[in-house]
């Protein structure tokens, strides 16, 4: 039996009066890539926010049901949103570095954490440099501004911000479709040698990169959770028609 991580039970979300999330339940398997498919507004990203809190910033959010994440639901009542995220961690779909250097911008939330010992914060960037594959190519020049490095540099360097604070689980929305062919399949390598250390939930609309990189696959649409199973299955021998349909191009 695969060790579960996080679970998902009868989750509504609404924004407002709209409602955008009907009934998921879903366990997330540990030290696995999960992704979450789905055509254009079908709540992927929704649900992805769900997950660390992120949709609280929206006003007129409302959530029914539960997210369980260490025997404790996220959303009850005196659990703090700021250490749910620094327990899962995030990584958005366009490279946000800060207006900082390489090294700062990993260090950012060591020091937002306490680090005060300056050879533990150093030790603890390049581990997350090289955790994301870009100790290599930057190890000259730590102290450039983040905004000198390519795109797929500054998605990586956006991973390593995400896992120098060594959370339990990263969350990625579409962390590949901003960049080229040769930076998405650094990035996809980089998500499987993660898994070692993290588990994964990856938002992707490009059905090669959830077959490549993920252990699970989830089918959202309109909100609604339609199939969710190991990913070569649902690939090759979907359960339900609407997953067929999407994964064959029908619709979406």
């Amino acid at each position: 039996m695969e060790e579960i991580k996080l679970q998902i039970k009868d989750l509504n979300v609404f924004f407002g009066e709209k409602q955008v999330l009907h009934q998921i339940s879903l366990n997330i398997p540990a030290n696995k890539v999960t992704a979450i498919i789905g055509p254009s507004g079908c709540g992927k990203s929704t649900l992805l926010r769900s997950i660390n809190r992120m949709n609280d910033f929206f006003e007129g959010m409302k959530v029914e049901g539960e997210i369980i994440f260490d025997g404790k639901n996220v959303y009850a009542e005196g659990v703090d949103p700021v250490i749910v995220r620094r327990r899962i961690g995030m990584v958005f779909q366009m490279p946000n570095p800060f207006p900082k250097s390489i090294f700062e911008n990993v260090a950012y939330g060591l020091r937002i954490q306490g680090w005060r010992n300056k050879k533990a914060i150093e030790e603890q960037v390049i581990k997350s440099l090289q955790a994301a594959a870009l100790w290599d190519e930057v190890k000259d020049r730590l102290y450039s501004s983040a905004f000198d490095l390519s795109g797929g540099q500054q998605q990586r360097l956006c991973i390593a911000r995400a896992i120098a604070v060594e959370p339990e689980i990263l969350l990625m929305d579409e962390p590949a479709s901003a960049l080229d062919p040769i930076a998405t399949a650094r990035v996809e390598e980089l998500i499987r040698s993660l898994i070692e250390k993290y588990t994964i939930v990856l938002v992707t609309h490009n059905m090669q990169e959830a077959a490549r990189s993920s252990d699970y696959t989830a089918f959202l649409l309109l909100g609604r959770l339609i199939e969710f199973g190991p990913t070569n299955q649902i690939f090759t021998k979907p359960q339900k028609k609407e997953t067929e349909d999407y994964l064959t191009g029908r619709f979406g």
